[in-house]
């Protein structure tokens, strides 16, 4: 009998449609030292989220060219472009305290 296996991509951004558990990864994400680990959780969520790019960057209020600069391996965004992007998908980005 031959087993079948989805694709590990497909199954995160079907996972990543609940906004609870996109929360958690997102969160995940920013603990990592690499800054590039944040923008690519982030792009997953906004593939999960089923917008099109253009979509996205319109309700974001970002060039479609500057969306994807941002969400590429050496994208640098400015702070006000990923609130907005977070925005534009269901999140928004707060401080909390450090648990020691």
């Amino acid at each position: 009998m031959k087993r079948q296996f989805r694709d590990y991509q497909e199954k995160l951004i079907q996972d990543l449609q609940d906004p609870e558990l996109a929360s958690l990864y997102l969160n995940e994400a920013l603990k990592d030292e690499d800054p590039c680990m944040f923008l690519l959780a982030l792009k997953n969520v906004c593939e999960a989220q089923g917008e099109e790019m253009t979509t996205l960057a319109r309700e974001a209020r970002i060039s479609r060219e500057n969306l994807y600069r941002i969400l590429s391996k050496k994208g640098n965004p400015k702070l006000n472009n990923i609130i907005s992007l977070l925005n534009a998908v269901g999140f928004q980005l707060s401080v909390l305290p450090l648990k020691r």
